[in-house]
């Protein structure tokens, strides 16, 4: 499960996403960035991210260390914005924290080289998710040590924000045109296999279970949160046994534009 942590101190507020992150620090001496669940995208943007979070680690992916941050918005009280001050009172309770990487680079696709191995498990990784935040304009990466990690997957799962689609959402193709990782020559189809294989039915309840309840109670059409658990692991088993409509192909219904080596 995720770590419990108290926020004691608001450090900065971090300009470059629209749900206002801000920089904490906590009891256990970490710092985080933390999502709050008061900003304009709500409680589901902090279940995508536990839930890609948790597969990507399944599937051997790079990403931050997550935990949960318990905020009191008095932490709020001596910061001079009044936008920030509202959404920490807007934010009582459980928050979602990210590992803060310190001195960590934003990746940018024209400066740095991508192994193509890797660039095809990310991209089948996004389009198993229905990541649509990383573009070459928003690559929601970060180089640290020498190493890739994928941050920012507020925006996957969309169908979770209306559930009679999600079944419907199972077959949905993945737009690879503008893939951040495009220009290294990924090929999901070739690692296919293995990562499909890593999907297992523990990994899916594992990744679910780390939701906290409070996150998922009151949802409409669930009497439970486990309920709502169930039925993000059902569409997630349906859309991987669903891939051959959906995973970027070279050729097929859906296309991989050419790589631009340029």
């Amino acid at each position: 499960m995720l770590p419990l942590v108290t926020a004691t101190r608001y450090v900065v507020p971090l300009r470059e996403g629209g749900s206002l992150p801000g920089l904490i620090e906590a009891d256990d001496l970490g710092t985080y960035v933390v999502k709050f669940t008061g900003a304009g995208q709500g409680r589901k943007t902090l279940v995508a991210e536990i839930l890609a979070a948790r597969l990507a680690r399944g599937l051997g992916l790079p990403v931050p260390d997550l935990a949960l941050v318990e905020v009191d918005p008095v932490i709020g009280l001596g910061e001079p914005d009044q936008e920030v001050q509202e959404l920490l009172r807007a934010s009582p309770g459980l928050n979602l924290g990210m590992d803060f990487l310190p001195g960590s680079l934003g990746f940018d696709p024209l400066a740095f080289e991508v192994d193509p191995d890797l660039a095809s498990r990310v991209l089948w990784f996004d389009a198993f998710i229905g990541n649509v935040d990383r573009s070459w304009r928003n690559p929601n990466m970060l180089l640290w040590h020498g190493r890739l990690h994928l941050i920012d997957h507020g925006a996957a799962f969309i169908w979770h924000h209306n559930w009679p689609t999600a079944q419907a959402a199972v077959t949905r193709p993945y737009n690879a045109a503008d893939h951040a990782l495009l220009r290294f020559g990924p090929e999901p189809a070739a690692v296919d296999a293995e990562m499909a294989a890593a999907v297992t039915d523990a990994l899916l309840a594992d990744a679910t279970a780390e939701i906290p309840d409070v996150w998922l109670a009151g949802e409409d059409g669930f009497s439970t949160p486990d309920e709502v658990r169930r039925a993000y692991r059902e569409r997630l088993a349906d859309r991987l046994a669903a891939r051959e409509r959906w995973l970027p192909r070279p050729d097929g219904a859906t296309r991989l534009p050419k790589p631009d080596r340029t």
